[in-house]
């Protein structure tokens, strides 16, 4: 039994994916990210940079305690391994696997995350910034589209590299992209929007995803407003 701390976005998406696709069993834990949730002390206890997805492995293979994780791309790898799928044992296929996720990790989920702040959240709008993201983020899609131009994922065989990168084009809309624009690209999310486990995923946070959200300056201050002395008082910067 996986214990999966999660909320509906781009990098919760990720672990529901793998879980459906690997058929484990699992229970989500919602962490309401707008009401601050993330901040539990329960939570940090195992998740210490106060974001979710985080999951607690009750049944680890070595039979011992339990196991916590957290940041999403560590979670893949870590279930990788538990169940021996979609991560291959091949030295050079694993390290293509690897480059993809990391490449998703260091690139397209923060700066598409920046696209969507300064997009989306940001109370004032900055030309410069959302001009600066949205063409960072048409960069990357163009780096994807390439990669995909002879071939079918984004290492061959399908894996977590491509799990880990499938949510972050989800919402390209609001990324102002075009996927017609990117022709490879919009075929792989075809293939992968159409995969039963990925529509199961992503009915799993469909309740979650309907409840009312208010972006007023308290929910801001909350998702955008944090430093580290305000989640720990006594440090002193």
């Amino acid at each position: 039994m996986i214990e999966f701390y999660y909320w509906p976005t781009p990098n919760g998406h990720k672990i529901t994916i793998f879980l459906e696709e690997a058929a484990l069993e699992y229970r989500i834990v919602p962490v309401d990210i707008s009401a601050g949730e993330q901040f539990k002390p329960e939570f940090l206890s195992f998740s210490p940079n106060n974001r979710m997805p985080a999951i607690i492995d009750l049944n680890p293979v070595d039979g011992g305690e339990p196991i916590s994780v957290f940041e999403s791309g560590a979670i893949l790898l870590y279930l990788s391994e538990k169940t021996g799928q979609f991560l291959p044992s091949d030295m050079r296929q694993r390290k293509t696997v690897t480059e993809w996720l990391f490449w998703q990790m260091g690139g397209l989920g923060p700066m598409a995350g920046q696209n969507h702040h300064f997009t989306q959240y940001a109370p004032e709008k900055i030309p410069y910034a959302i001009d600066r993201y949205v063409r960072e983020t048409n960069r990357l899609y163009g780096v994807l589209d390439r990669r995909l131009a002879d071939r079918e994922y984004l290492a061959g065989e399908y894996s977590i590299a491509d799990m880990a990168c499938y949510p972050w084009i989800v919402p390209y809309e609001r990324q102002q992209q075009n996927l017609e624009d990117f022709p490879n690209l919009q075929r792989w999310f075809k293939s992968i929007q159409s995969r039963p486990a990925v529509i199961r995923a992503y009915e799993q946070g469909q309740d979650l995803s309907n409840r009312p959200t208010v972006m007023n300056e308290e929910s801001r201050k909350i998702l955008f407003g944090q430093t580290a002395a305000t989640l720990h008082p006594s440090t002193e910067i």
